[in-house]
């Protein structure tokens, strides 16, 4: 298993998945592309043998910096 930060290259293969790993919902719309290019060094995608297991888009609040 492997975690790192996630890239601009991950967008595809996540947002083409996330309708499917929500259980059919329509997700999709809910991850523009420039999460993925803001938020990088906050954001993180899991691998195991060739395979997205997970990923996560963190963000610190601009209002209220203890939050995120």
């Amino acid at each position: 298993m492997n975690i790192r930060n996630i890239q601009n290259g991950d967008f595809l293969r996540i947002s083409t998945n996330l309708n499917t790993w929500w259980g059919g919902r329509d997700m999709a719309d809910m991850l523009p592309r420039l999460f993925i290019h803001h938020f990088k060094a906050t954001s993180f995608i899991m691998e195991g043998e060739g395979e997205t297991i997970g990923f996560l888009i963190g963000f610190i609040s601009p209002s209220h910096a203890e939050q995120a």
